[in-house]
């Protein structure tokens, strides 16, 4: 595989993204969750790549959280940020105390687990002076959560590229929107990041729904060679006057009265 190919695919695609939806602004100071995995590492080294030639001035912050489960590994993280010249804060928590005092009898640890981490971070965004959140999310995550609210939900959502956090402070952006995770994997492969497991008493065991979207996806494919970009395409391209949403029809026929005036 060509890594100088690969590479400019990547930051092309990030690019394209950041541009589609305004996702960064000059003098903004943005905080970028490295949780230690593929998807995290690819994001903070496209974006210094980018901000490196870019027309306009912004500031990057690693930001990452130990969450308290034995064997956590931040010092592998920490030798990757050094060796790179990343400017980056540490945090350690203690989520599985939380947890285990807090947790409800069949509710779900993971999910439990990233209010948590989602806590931690607009703290700290906070604290750092960030305006911006940018997390890892990628083009499967984006159509696997669309799947996964119609097929479990019974809604149409999915992820937004550029959202206002759950503290009202802070916009979370998700510039990997247009990168698929085929080309992360190939991309930290190549690169030989230093994956850290979370450690946690559940790592592992895989979001079994999120998986079966993901099977689906891939079996799909073979006969649909662009189902994945259709899917993406799909997101930006609602039509709701074709939908069941009642309040939505409701304004489309306020709509058309107006416009019959």
């Amino acid at each position: 595989m060509n890594r100088e190919r690969l590479a400019n695919r990547i930051r092309r695609r990030v690019g394209r993204a950041i541009g589609d939806f305004g996702l960064i602004e000059n003098g903004d100071r943005i905080a970028v969750a490295v949780s230690g995995g593929k998807d995290s590492y690819t994001l903070l080294h496209a974006l210094e790549a980018l901000r490196r030639k870019a027309p306009i001035a912004y500031e990057l912050i690693a930001v990452n959280i130990d969450p308290g489960f034995p064997g956590y590994r931040q010092d592998l993280l920490r030798e990757h940020l050094d060796r790179h010249g990343f400017t980056y804060h540490l945090e350690k928590a203690d989520f599985q105390t939380i947890i285990d005092e807090k947790l409800r009898p069949g509710s779900s640890y993971c999910a439990f687990c990233a209010r948590l981490r989602r806590g931690v971070l607009y703290t700290l965004a906070d604290r750092l002076g960030c305006n911006k959140i940018a997390l890892g999310h990628h083009l499967d995550d984006a159509i696997e959560t669309l799947l996964l609210n119609q097929f479990y939900v019974g809604r149409l959502a999915a992820m937004s590229p550029r959202l206002l956090a759950d503290s009202g402070r802070h916009q979370v952006i998700r510039p990997l929107v247009y990168v698929e995770e085929k080309d992360i994997i190939d991309w930290s492969d190549l690169c030989g990041y230093p994956i850290v497991c979370c450690s946690c008493p559940v790592c592992g065991q895989a979001d079994q729904q999120r998986q079966a979207m993901k099977r689906l996806v891939a079996t799909l494919s073979r006969d649909i060679p662009g189902i994945r970009q259709s899917l993406l395409r799909a997101m930006g391209n609602v039509q709701p006057r074709h939908l069941l949403d009642a309040e939505l029809m409701a304004g489309n026929v306020g709509d058309c009265r107006e416009a019959g005036q």
